[in-house]
């Protein structure tokens, strides 16, 4: 089977990273892979050693859907039995699935186009996931919330959505004594800090790391060693180092660059915080603190649900609830059984539906299935 993936982007996000190690599962069980994404991002970088075919386009120039940019995308996706199009936002009036479907039409070509998202923003239209032009394809919503927002809000047909969870390396994302050891050299900390709070991300308003460091300069008056460990880049972060020197945080908040090693920071913390504030699907930062057994924190969004079962794995609070995730975080520390108890369940849930190695299976199951069912469009 020909899989072609579709980023246009140059972030280097938890989907990218889910296409980066998707590519190489599809290649090590000897299918064909296409990358189609913009020059110079992180996908085209990083897909330069995995011997993957990489169709590279001009990330601003294709916005103007010249017959060069259309070109380059038929190109990427002539032969592919499947296209894979993370949903992004549109810029400028230009959205990668449209596009593609266009290209898909225009070209003849037998490729189903699946466009792949988890999160649904009230704003999209409907054709970024249902193309009107005459081609086949199929939506995978990467959360059962997706899944039914995509059937009862844009109408999809329920054989035309499909739910397949992204899952996580559960090999990798276990506790170890040798991980613990480097973590602690990789992560270092007070001596007498507690609870270590992890926020993994980039940093951006849709994150909500602003509304994070509101809540730790609360909880420090009940949790008086609180330290928070921001990891990541992004747009933010100049702001959000301005805003812990202005409230006065330093002593409890130190930042790490961007991982593709993330394991290490869930080994130095207690608790995971996700503080998004929208825009959210099923994030990889739940799922793998889930898998390492840790409580979870989080604004409750999307997918998130499924994952943090609200007293059993974590809990959580609305979006923008300073207080309330202040008090969550609080509430939970002060309680080392239930902490225990919610990162045993967190593991064993990811066990039992979110491994990553039997998803990468699913996934190549549903694109086979309907690569040779014949949709209709």
């Amino acid at each position: 089977m020909h899989i072609c993936f579709v980023e246009d982007t140059h972030l280097h996000g938890g989907t990218q990273i889910w296409v980066s190690e998707a590519m190489r599962s599809f290649l090590e069980k000897g299918h064909e892979v296409t990358l189609l994404a913009p020059e110079g991002g992180f996908n085209a970088k990083d897909a330069e050693a995995t011997g993957a075919r990489r169709v590279l386009y001009d990330y601003d120039q294709v916005v103007e859907e010249d017959s060069k940019s259309r070109d380059i995308w038929i190109e990427g996706l002539t032969g592919a039995d499947v296209a894979v199009c993370t949903v992004h936002p549109p810029r400028e009036g230009f959205h990668c699935s449209v596009f593609a479907a266009r290209c898909i039409e225009e070209a003849g070509l037998d490729t189903v186009l699946v466009p792949k998202t988890g999160t649904i923003v009230p704003e999209y239209k409907r054709e970024f996931y249902a193309p009107t032009q005459k081609i086949r394809w199929n939506v995978v919503a990467i959360t059962n919330f997706t899944r039914e927002a995509l059937i009862n809000t844009y109408e999809i047909p329920g054989d035309r959505a499909t739910l397949v969870y992204q899952g996580t390396d559960l090999e990798l994302f276990t506790p170890s004594e040798e991980q613990k050891a480097e973590a602690l050299k990789r992560y270092p900390l007070p001596e007498d800090a507690g609870p270590i709070l992890g926020n993994v991300g980039s940093f951006e308003h849709r994150k909500g790391q602003e509304d994070l460091l509101e809540s730790l300069d609360r909880m420090r008056e009940r949790l008086p060693k609180v330290h928070l460990l921001l990891v990541g880049d992004g747009p933010d972060e100049e702001m959000l180092k301005g805003k812990v020197e202005e409230m006065g945080l330093g002593g409890h908040v130190t930042f790490f660059p961007f991982t593709r090693e993330p394991v290490y920071v869930f080994e130095v913390i207690d608790l995971l915080v996700l503080s998004s504030r929208y825009k959210e699907g099923l994030p990889n930062v739940l799922l793998e603190a889930a898998a390492m057994s840790l409580p979870l924190v989080s604004t409750r969004l999307a997918g998130v649900p499924e994952i943090v079962l609200e007293g059993e794995t974590g809990t959580m609070v609305e979006p923008g609830d300073v207080a309330g995730l202040a008090d969550a975080v609080a509430r939970l520390w002060a309680d080392p059984e239930a902490c225990r108890r919610m990162g045993r369940k967190g593991r064993c849930i990811m066990e039992e539906r979110f491994d990553k190695k039997r998803q990468f299976d699913a996934f190549l199951e549903h694109f086979a299935a309907i690569s040779t069912r014949g949709l209709k469009a």
